[in-house]
């Protein structure tokens, strides 16, 4: 079970110390994944993102990217639970600019309000769980905890944590959510009646074998 850990406070490097943990960051990673230090001090580098989303994302067609009106050409379906998405960004990014960038990569329509990310390290057997704020830079935090995800990863999720916020969706979405329900429901009525018509035939079976004449 999760853990909530208040956040961190940000430690700035001198230009020798990022240099430093760059070169130790780069010589831990495994899957290619380095950071680059440019001659203005920005460094670059990936970060993983693991999707735990609970609701249903509505995602554009090809032919309705860049529209700000609601589209018919616009679909919401689940995330596959242990979704995981790379992202190239910079020690200048914020939480806030990495979720845009997140759902812009893969045409996500929702609202980028409606989201936030967390990071998530174990520690002593426990898994430990922080929201962080808008203003946080999740590279650096790459970089401090090192390229290994046992350490650190980062996870989206919906950003309510109470009741759903329905008015906070559009009509297009909603109806995708009813869409979505209404076909769920119609696939475990099926299942339920292909289960209660199995059961009514062995009983009828066994029903006749105990009633048969002789």
């Amino acid at each position: 079970k999760d853990v909530q850990k208040e956040s961190e406070p940000h430690v700035y490097l001198s230009k020798e110390e990022l240099k430093e943990k760059i070169q130790s960051y780069n010589s831990s990673v495994t899957d290619k994944l380095k950071m680059t230090l440019n001659t203005n001090g920005i460094y670059t580098g990936f970060i993983k993102v693991q999707m735990e989303l609970c609701r249903p994302i509505t995602v554009q067609s090809s032919q309705s990217q860049g529209r700000c009106a609601p589209s018919n050409n616009e679909t919401a379906f689940y995330l596959p639970d242990g979704c995981v998405n790379t992202l190239h960004i910079s020690s200048t990014n914020t939480v806030r600019e990495v979720i845009e960038a997140l759902l812009k990569k893969f045409f996500v329509a929702d609202n980028p309000a409606k989201f936030a990310l967390y990071k998530r390290c174990h520690k002593e057997d426990q898994v430990y769980t922080c929201k962080l704020s808008d203003r946080e830079h999740p590279l650096y935090l790459r970089l401090v905890a090192g390229p290994t995800t046992e350490m650190l990863s980062f996870v989206l999720r919906e950003h309510e944590t109470g009741e759903v916020m329905w008015e906070a969706f559009s009509i297009p979405e909603l109806k995708n959510f009813l869409r979505i329900l209404d076909k769920e429901e119609n696939e475990q009525l099926q299942i339920l009646k292909k289960r209660y018509a199995a059961y009514r035939d062995k009983l009828e079976e066994a029903l006749g074998g105990v009633w048969k004449p002789g």
